[in-house]
């Protein structure tokens, strides 16, 4: 089973949804009223393989209201996105020991390979 976190208000986060529903059951997590923790943010991190500031919607006012820059330290950015989940780049689907930033939403699909 994928796990998709979704926000319903995202263009991306909706098309990746649509994708993944034609292909089968996906559960939605609505991230922004169901927050990862921190620990889970590092699990998704770890899964993910990438830098932790790619998780990071760096635009948000959020971002800049914590201090935050593209150099900031993990501990500091997994903190932030707790705190704050729309500074959570999104969708993210996970599926298993894998997990994918659907941006383009067609790349939630390599986790059905």
């Amino acid at each position: 089973m994928i796990t998709l976190w979704h926000n319903p208000r995202c263009s991306k986060s909706r098309a990746a949804l649509a994708l993944l529903e034609e292909r089968g059951p996906v559960e939605v997590r609505r991230y922004l009223e169901d927050a990862p923790d921190e620990a889970e943010l590092r699990r998704v991190h770890a899964l993910l393989g990438r830098p932790a500031i790619e998780m990071v919607r760096v635009k948000e006012r959020e971002f800049k209201a914590a201090g935050l820059t593209q150099d900031a330290g993990d501990a500091a950015l997994f903190a932030a996105m707790a705190a704050h989940p729309r500074l959570i780049e999104r969708p993210v689907a996970i599926a298993g020991d894998r997990a994918v930033i659907g941006r383009p939403p067609e790349a939630v699909l390599d986790l059905l390979d």
